[in-house]
C-alpha cells in the first residue's frame, strides 16, 4: 500500500496540473515536486529532513555498474550534471561536476570530474564557481589536475611511493597550451634496484631543457652510503664533483695556526692556502705565479 499512497498522488496532481505534487506517503515528512525558482522541476524533501539511501548489493556485473544509489547521467554532450551546495541567499559556493565535452567547442574534451568552488567577492570572476581539483576518466593513468590552489600537509606526510624498478617523482614544470606541461627539473628516487646492503633507490636531481629533454642529473645521493655526486650518478666518495675545478668565492686568513677551527677546513688569501689538520691547527702553504 505504500506504493499506492504515493502512485495516487501523482496521478491526482497530473489531472490537475499541480506544481506541487507529494510523492510520500506521510504528511509529516513530505517529498515533495515543485516548481523551484528556476522554473524547473525540483525533488524537495521536508526542512531539516534527512534522504536516507541503503544498500545491500555490491557489483552489478551484467548492468557494469556498483550499486549506485544516486545515479547523474548527461544526455546531451556539452550537458553538466553537479551536485551543489549553496548558500542562505540561494547562491552557489561549491560543486561536484563530471562531463564529457568543455563548453566552449574549441576546447579538448574535458572528460573529467571536477571539484569547484566560488572565486572570491571581489575578485575579477566575483561568486564564479572554478575548477579546483579535476580527475579524468577514459584514461589508464589519471593526471589529476589542481588550479590557482595551495596544498598544504599539517602534522602528515606527503607520501610519492612506487613498486620496485619504477622512478618516484616531483615534477616542476612549465605549463603549456591546452594545459601541456614540459618539464624544468625533476627531484626523483630513481628505478634502481634495491639490494641488501641499503643499496639502490639513489636521489637524483634532474634539469631539461627547453623542450623537456633531460640534460643530466645536476645532483645524485647514493642510499647506501650518502655519497653525493655533482654532475654524475655514480658518486665514489662522499663528494664526487665532475668538472675540472671548485670554488671557495670568500677569501679567509686565520689570525695564527692555532686560530679556530675544525679539521679539514679550507681557507684562502691573496698569499696562501690553509688547511686545519687538526682541531685549531693549521697549516698553510706559500701561492706564487707562473
Amino acid at each position: 500500500m505504500k506504493g499506492l499512497g504515493m502512485i495516487i498522488p501523482l496521478l491526482i496532481g497530473a489531472v490537475l496540473g499541480s506544481s506541487v505534487v507529494a510523492i510520500s506517503g506521510s504528511s509529516e515528512n513530505p517529498v515533495n515536486l515543485r516548481e523551484s525558482s528556476q522554473s524547473d522541476k525540483s525533488l524537495e524533501v521536508a526542512h531539516n529532513e534527512r534522504l536516507h539511501l541503503s544498500t545491500d548489493k555490491q557489483w552489478i556485473a551484467e548492468d557494469g555498474h556498483q550499486s549506485d544509489l544516486i545515479r547523474l547521467q548527461w544526455t546531451e554532450d556539452r550537458a553538466k550534471p553537479a551536485i551543489s551546495w549553496l548558500d542562505e541567499n540561494g547562491h552557489n559556493k561549491t560543486a561536484i561536476i563530471a562531463h564529457s565535452k568543455a563548453n566552449n567547442p574549441d576546447q579538448h574534451d574535458h572528460n573529467h570530474m571536477s571539484f569547484e568552488t566560488t572565486m572570491s567577492p571581489d575578485g575579477q570572476y566575483s561568486d564564479q564557481l572554478f575548477t579546483r581539483l579535476e580527475i579524468p576518466y577514459d584514461q589508464d593513468v589519471a593526471e589529476i589536475r589542481t588550479h590557482s590552489s595551495n596544498f598544504n600537509v599539517v602534522d602528515g606526510t606527503l607520501r610519492i611511493a612506487g613498486s620496485e624498478g619504477v622512478h618516484r617523482d616531483l615534477a616542476w614544470a612549465k605549463t603549456e597550451e591546452g594545459n601541456r606541461t614540459t618539464p624544468r627539473w625533476i627531484m626523483r628516487v630513481d628505478a634502481s634496484g634495491e639490494t641488501e646492503e641499503d643499496g639502490g633507490s639513489d636521489w637524483q636531481l634532474i634539469r631539461y631543457s627547453n623542450d623537456g629533454e633531460a640534460l643530466d642529473a645536476t645532483l645524485a645521493v647514493r642510499r647506501s652510503n650518502g655519497y653525493v655526486g655533482v654532475g654524475n650518478t655514480d658518486p665514489q666518495a662522499r663528494l664526487d664533483i665532475s668538472d675540472d675545478s671548485i670554488r671557495i668565492r670568500e677569501s679567509r686568513t686565520p689570525a695564527s695556526s692555532s686560530a679556530p677551527g675544525q679539521a679539514g677546513e679550507i681557507a684562502w688569501d691573496n698569499g696562501h692556502v690553509y688547511i686545519c689538520v687538526a682541531p685549531n691547527t693549521w697549516k698553510r702553504a706559500p701561492l706564487s705565479a707562473w
